[in-house]
C-alpha cells in the first residue's frame, strides 16, 4: 500500500483546517511537514456562505471568492497558496480508519498516512430524516445542508422548481437563514417545527416572536408544534408533499432539513476521551492521548468563563480554537508557553434586513429592551440575561459594530445590575456604559 508520512496531519478539510494552515505558516512551518485531508474536493472555505449569499439570485456567493479566511476580514487562501506555503492538500479521500497508538491513518481506497502530530478537524455531519426511518425521507429533492456539493444541489433544485413550493423541516439556524434564502428566490415556503417557537436553544418567547412576524410578513408560513412523519413522490420518485403528525399534508417539490448535527468522531471512539458528545480536550485543545489535538464542533474544552466543559458548534469558534491548538503546537517545540483558550460565546445571524449578535450565556431571568414593533423602520431591540444579579448574556439585533463590541464586553465583564427595572428602562445604553 502506498504510504505517506508528515510532522503534521490535519484531518478534515473545514473551517478550522483552513484557519490552522493560516497559523502554521504564521508560525513558521516547513514545506513538506504539514498535510490537510479532507473528503471535500475544495481548499478550506468559510461553510456560513452555503446558507446565505451562495443562494441568492443577486450578488451570489461563489468559490474562490469564499475560501478561508476572508470571513473575518482574512487573506482568501486559494490552492495556490497552500502550494506555496508547502502545504499538502489531499482532497476527495475518506479517511476510514486511525489508529492513534501507531499514528497512522488508513484512506478508503488504501493509502495510508503517518504523522507525528495530528489536529482533528473533522467537524459536524446533519442528522438525516432517514436516520429515524421517517417514511419516504429517501425521496428525491429532499436536501441537508454542510457541505458546498449539497449547496450546488440545492441552487439546481431552486432553478428546476422556480416559483414552486418549498418545506423547510426545522426552526433553528439553519430553517430560518435557508428560508430567507429561499423566499428570496420566489419560492412559496412554510417552516415546520415542533418547538413552541423558533431558535429555541437562543432566543426567548419575545426575541422569537419578532422573527416569526417578520417572516410571516414576508409570506412564509410557520406551522409549529408538529413534526415532518412522512413524504409522498410523483412518478419520477420527486418529493411532492409532506405529511405532519397533526395530520395536515403540505404540497412541496423542495423539502430542506435543519434539525441538527452530530459531531464526527466515531474513528476515535475507544481512543480518546470523550465529555458530552465530543472528544475531550484541554485548554489548550490537546486530547488525552499524546500528539493528538481536537478542535471546532468536535471538542469539549472548558469554559473558563463558566468553568465548566462545553461544546460550541459555531464558525467563531472553529477558528479560534484551530489558532489556539496550533499556538500550542508550535510553542511547545520551542520550549515556550502560550496562554490557555479563553471563550466568549457568540452567535450570529444575517436574514433578509435582519442582522442579530449574541455574546455569552442564555441562563438566568431576562430583560427585554428597545423597539421589537413589526412595524418600525429601526427593529434595534436586544435582551440580557441576569442570573445572580449580573449580566451574563446578551442579544442585539440590528447593532452597530460599536453597539456589538458594546454587548460583546458586557457579556464579558459581567457587570452588576441593582435591578430588572433599571436595565429595561435603560436599554442598550448600559452597556454602551460599561
Amino acid at each position: 500500500m502506498a504510504e505517506k508520512s508528515f510532522k503534521y496531519v490535519i484531518l478534515g478539510g473545514g473551517v478550522s483546517a483552513g484557519y490552522a494552515a493560516r497559523e502554521f505558516a504564521k508560525q513558521g512551518v516547513k514545506p513538506g511537514e504539514l498535510a490537510i485531508i479532507s473528503k471535500e474536493a475544495v481548499a478550506p472555505y468559510e461553510r456560513p456562505a452555503l446558507s446565505k449569499a451562495y443562494l441568492f439570485p443577486e450578488g451570489t456567493a461563489r468559490l474562490p471568492g469564499f475560501h478561508v479566511c476572508v470571513g473575518s476580514g482574512g487573506e482568501r487562501l486559494l490552492p495556490e497558496w497552500y502550494k506555496e506555503k508547502g502545504i499538502e492538500l489531499i482532497l476527495s479521500t475518506e479517511i476510514v480508519r486511525a489508529d492513534i497508538a501507531s499514528k497512522t491513518l488508513l484512506s478508503a481506497t488504501g493509502l495510508i498516512f503517518k504523522y507525528q502530530i495530528l489536529v482533528i478537524a473533522t467537524g459536524s455531519t446533519v442528522l438525516r430524516l432517514t436516520d429515524f426511518g421517517v417514511e419516504g425521507a429517501d425521496a428525491k429533492n429532499i436536501f441537508y445542508l454542510r457541505e458546498i456539493d449539497d449547496a450546488d444541489k440545492l441552487v439546481e433544485a431552486i432553478k428546476a422548481k422556480k416559483n414552486g413550493k418549498a418545506v423547510v423541516v426545522g426552526g433553528g439556524y439553519i430553517g430560518l437563514e435557508l428560508s430567507a434564502a429561499l423566499k428570496i428566490n420566489n419560492i412559496d415556503v412554510s417552516m415546520v417545527y415542533p418547538e413552541p417557537w423558533c431558535m429555541p436553544r437562543l432566543f426567548t418567547a419575545d426575541i422569537a416572536a419578532f422573527y416569526e412576524g417578520y417572516y410571516a410578513n414576508k409570506g412564509i408560513k410557520i406551522i409549529k408544534g408538529t413534526v415532518a412523519v412522512g413524504f409522498t413522490t410523483n412518478a419520477d420518485g420527486e418529493v411532492n408533499e409532506v405529511k405532519l403528525k397533526d395530520g395536515r399534508t403540505l404540497e412541496a417539490d423542495i423539502v430542506v432539513v435543519g434539525v441538527g448535527g452530530r459531531p464526527l468522531i466515531s474513528l476515535f471512539k475507544g481512543q480518546v476521551a470523550e465529555n458530552k458528545g465530543g472528544i475531550e480536550t484541554d485548554d489548550f485543545f490537546k486530547t488525552s492521548a499524546d500528539d493528538v489535538y481536537a478542535v471546532g464542533d468536535v471538542a469539549t474544552f472548558p469554559m473558563k468563563l463558566y468553568r465548566e466543559m462545553r461544546r460550541v458548534e459555531h464558525v467563531d469558534h472553529a477558528r479560534k480554537s484551530a489558532e489556539q491548538a496550533v499556538k500550542t503546537i508550535m510553542a511547545t517545540e520551542g520550549g515556550k508557553t502560550v496562554t490557555g483558550y479563553d471563550y466568549l460565546p457568540y452567535f450570529y445571524s444575517r436574514a433578509f434586513d435582519l442582522s442579530w449578535q449574541f455574546y455569552g450565556d442564555n441562563v438566568g431571568d431576562t430583560v427585554l429592551f428597545g423597539d421589537n414593533d413589526l412595524a418600525s423602520a429601526t427593529h434595534k431591540f436586544g435582551t440580557y440575561w441576569i442570573k445572580d444579579g449580573k449580566v451574563v448574556g446578551v442579544f442585539l439585533e440590528s447593532g452597530t459594530p460599536e453597539e456589538n463590541k458594546a454587548i460583546a464586553k458586557v457579556a464579558r465583564v459581567q457587570p452588576s445590575v441593582e435591578s430588572l427595572d433599571v436595565l429595561k428602562n435603560e436599554g442598550l445604553s448600559f452597556a454602551s456604559k460599561i
